[in-house]
């Protein structure tokens, strides 16, 4: 496999995709006809979604489903798949609705490139109980690509704002991990990656990930080597 998992869209007031420009490129390089799957705009329609994508990425050529008669034919015949973020409900929603799920895992367990950046991320991990959106549509499961056998956390942070009493990010994934004790979460900060290729998965960018497994919460270095995340106990 060959995947791209951005944690986000955008590095603090940088401009759109920008801090990923040169990871993007370099993973989608030969790539001629890359579809672009937007199905997670709720606020902005897919196709103006689709232009914003290709105005970040000028050296890119790309297309996006909606644009496409046959949604799954069009992701056969790319030579790479992207995904993009917004609300990871609806996108799994319509992955689910346009029989697109199994088209991509074997597309990409075949060894076509796959990029995906917040939801478009979230949905490579194991299911997307682990999201950071409200559930605004039912998906007919919260399974997902399960393109790597754990869950992920985009857009992680510790923060917590002076007079907020609800609960932080590490305390509500904490509660998935007393119920599913077995399955590893990896919250990854803002302008932050995870790269599978092959059987090596490693922490791109400058800021530490964090990892959630077996009631333990440990940091990941950047560049750290995480292939072990590959093998589910």
């Amino acid at each position: 496999m060959n995947l791209l998992m951005l944690s986000s869209s955008r590095a603090g007031d940088e401009e759109y995709l920008a801090h990923a420009r040169q990871m993007i490129e370099s993973h989608l390089a030969d790539c001629k006809n890359i579809v672009f799957i937007s199905y997670a705009g709720v606020t902005i329609d897919w196709p103006s979604y689709t232009a914003k994508v290709q105005a970040a990425l000028p050296k890119l050529v790309i297309s996006g489903i909606e644009a496409h008669e046959n949604p799954y034919a069009a992701l056969v015949q790319a030579d790479a798949i992207m995904v993009g973020g917004g609300n990871t409900f609806n996108l799994l929603h319509q992955l689910y609705s346009h029989n697109l799920i199994e088209c991509i895992q074997e597309q990409v367990s075949n060894g076509k490139p796959y990029l995906g950046w917040s939801a478009g991320a979230n949905i490579c991990g194991n299911s997307i109980r682990t999201t950071n959106d409200m559930p605004i549509v039912f998906p007919p499961s919260f399974n997902a690509l399960n393109l790597v056998p754990f869950q992920l956390n985009p857009h992680y942070s510790d923060y917590q704002p002076p007079g907020h009493n609800g609960e932080t990010r590490a305390q509500r994934i904490a509660e998935f991990c007393v119920l599913n004790p077995t399955m590893p979460v990896i919250g990854l900060r803002e302008g932050t990656a995870l790269l599978r290729q092959g059987d090596t998965l490693t922490l791109q960018g400058d800021l530490p990930a964090v990892v959630f497994e077996k009631g333990s919460q440990n940091t990941i270095a950047p560049g750290q080597d995480l292939s072990a995340y590959l093998t589910p106990e």
